[in-house]
């Protein structure tokens, strides 16, 4: 992989040329910032700039005031190889919190091994309606001990307005759902987004993972995405790696807000 021309075509098809990831969301292009405006449901947030030290301070404070305005907190997705280079720095001295820095990764779809099954006694199931969404959120806040409230609300909006935009599936041990993920397919672009992978502690180093990937990613396969793309947690980046995808950039989360 040309890493250097797969980050540049990620840059150019999933920032610069952002499409709105939902309804009720609009993608804004302000300058050299572009940003997506959502209900409170959904979210919000600035996905790429071209800034260097003589428009970055301008460039924070407008989009401060552009969503407090609005009564939305919000998140300056900040990738290692942005400009300027001390753009986090500045973004602190505004009133930003960092996150948990998380490495972007990529794959070509048809170099990924496709073929890891669930562990023995489970089984994957696709979430198409309100229980199913149920699962993966009761999945959500045991893996990750965070509430589940605005990515089930998410999800039901997404798969009733744009079904197949968005792929949510759950591992089930009998009834139990023990892992769940997402993926989100782009149209008019080359990459299918691996989101929200998570296993419940009992399950983890089994395997569930490994299969939920190669899952999405037949999904993906099937319809003609190139290139699967994740942000990668320190958990789930050895595990993808062994997969075959490969480190990009970087990206942080800086939120603003309550």
């Amino acid at each position: 992989m040309d890493h250097t021309a797969v980050l540049a075509l990620y840059d150019r098809d999933m920032r610069e040329g952002a499409r709105p990831d939902g309804p009720g969301a609009r993608v804004e292009r302000a300058g050299r910032v572009v940003r997506q405006v959502a209900d409170a449901h959904g979210w919000n947030g600035v996905l790429w700039s071209d800034l260097d030290e003589s428009t970055a301070d301008a460039a924070i404070a407008e989009q401060i005031g552009c969503f407090t305005g609005l009564g939305r907190d919000f998140e300056w997705k900040l990738y290692g190889h942005d400009h300027p280079l001390d753009l986090g720095p500045r973004l602190l001295a505004a009133g930003f919190r960092a996150e948990p820095e998380e490495t972007l990764m990529a794959v070509e779809v048809n170099r990924l091994s496709y073929d890891a099954e669930p562990p023995d006694g489970l089984r994957v199931v696709t979430a198409t309606d309100p229980a199913g969404v149920d699962l993966v959120v009761e999945v959500h806040e045991k893996a990750f001990g965070t509430d589940g409230t605005r990515l089930r609300h998410r999800l039901l909006d997404r798969l009733a307005a744009d079904p197949d935009s968005v792929v949510a599936v759950v591992a089930l041990a009998g009834d139990e759902p023990v892992s769940a993920a997402r993926m989100e397919l782009v149209p008019g672009t080359r990459f299918a987004g691996l989101w929200g992978g998570g296993t419940v502690a009992a399950w983890r180093g089994r395997g569930v993972y490994r299969a939920l990937v190669a899952h999405r990613a037949r999904v993906a396969a099937a319809h003609g995405y190139r290139y699967l793309q994740v942000d990668a947690s320190p958990m789930s980046r050895p595990i993808l790696e062994r997969l075959g995808f490969h480190a990009l950039s970087t990206t942080t989360p800086y939120t603003y807000g309550s």
